[in-house]
């Protein structure tokens, strides 16, 4: 038995939207576009916009073409969880491209980092990919003497948080700042969007199982792809309000 043709128009759709040519807030072909383009009625172009709209990937709405939608990833901000483990939970396959690893000076990261400013610490700055589709950008700095393990290895191929954790530095405490901050120049150059397009920033303060610092990271990541949740529990019986818990 033939392959149902809708079924190719889907599978072409949906690659075009995970790779980013499709972006969300986008339109979709329009049924005659697409018609035309596969040579075939709009009896398909219509199922095939079905499957897409039942998997959350468009919406459509009578009188104007499907339109790509937003679909978030969800992490929980009161725990760290590696970017790797992280989108393999979610199904998604994750994705590294290293821009630089570099030996500086700790300037203003001395203090977070609990070291002299005239101290070294290595930086690493990575491109952070879900399915293909650029997500994250990735400011970490470690301390000198747990920074000098990733020159000898590939950056893009390795969790950073597990390759370090198995090599005698896990992560024992952590404590997360969220905020917003506009994209520059280079963030917005790796993310594929223009320079000021707002940003979630996840900074990162990492301790080891002594307590202390070896890590003081940014996580810069895209608003429309990304989101952060904290459950709570709420107002207990006195009436005090309860600290958060992972969500």
């Amino acid at each position: 038995m033939s392959r149902a043709v809708y079924i190719d128009i889907a599978d072409d759709l949906r690659a075009r939207i995970a790779s980013g040519e499709l972006r969300p807030g986008d339109d979709v072909p329009t049924e005659a576009e697409l018609a035309e383009r596969w040579q075939t009625s709009r009896g398909p172009i219509r199922n095939a916009l079905a499957a897409l709209r039942s998997e959350g990937l468009v919406e459509t709405t009578r009188g104007r073409p499907a339109r790509v939608v937003s679909v978030k990833a969800t992490q929980a901000v009161d725990m760290s969880v590696p970017f790797t483990r992280w989108a393999r939970d979610l199904g998604l396959e994750p994705g590294a491209q290293t821009q630089e690893v570099s030996l500086r000076r700790a300037a203003e990261l001395a203090e977070p980092l609990g070291i002299a400013p005239e101290g070294q610490i290595v930086s690493v700055l990575r491109l952070r990919l879900l399915d293909g589709r650029p997500t994250m950008v990735e400011r970490l700095n470690y301390t000198e003497d747990v920074g000098r393990l990733l020159f000898q290895v590939d950056t893009d191929a390795v969790s950073i948080t597990e390759y370090l954790g198995s090599h005698g530095h896990p992560i024992v405490g952590v404590q997360h700042e969220i905020d917003a901050i506009a994209a520059d120049e280079r963030d917005a150059a790796l993310l594929r969007v223009p320079q000021g397009t707002p940003l979630l920033r996840l900074s990162r303060i990492s301790r080891d199982a002594d307590g202390r610092v070896f890590e003081a990271s940014q996580d810069r990541y895209l608003g429309d792809v990304v989101r952060f949740t904290v459950a709570g529990s709420g107002i207990a019986a006195d009436g005090q309000y309860l600290r958060a818990v992972g969500g």
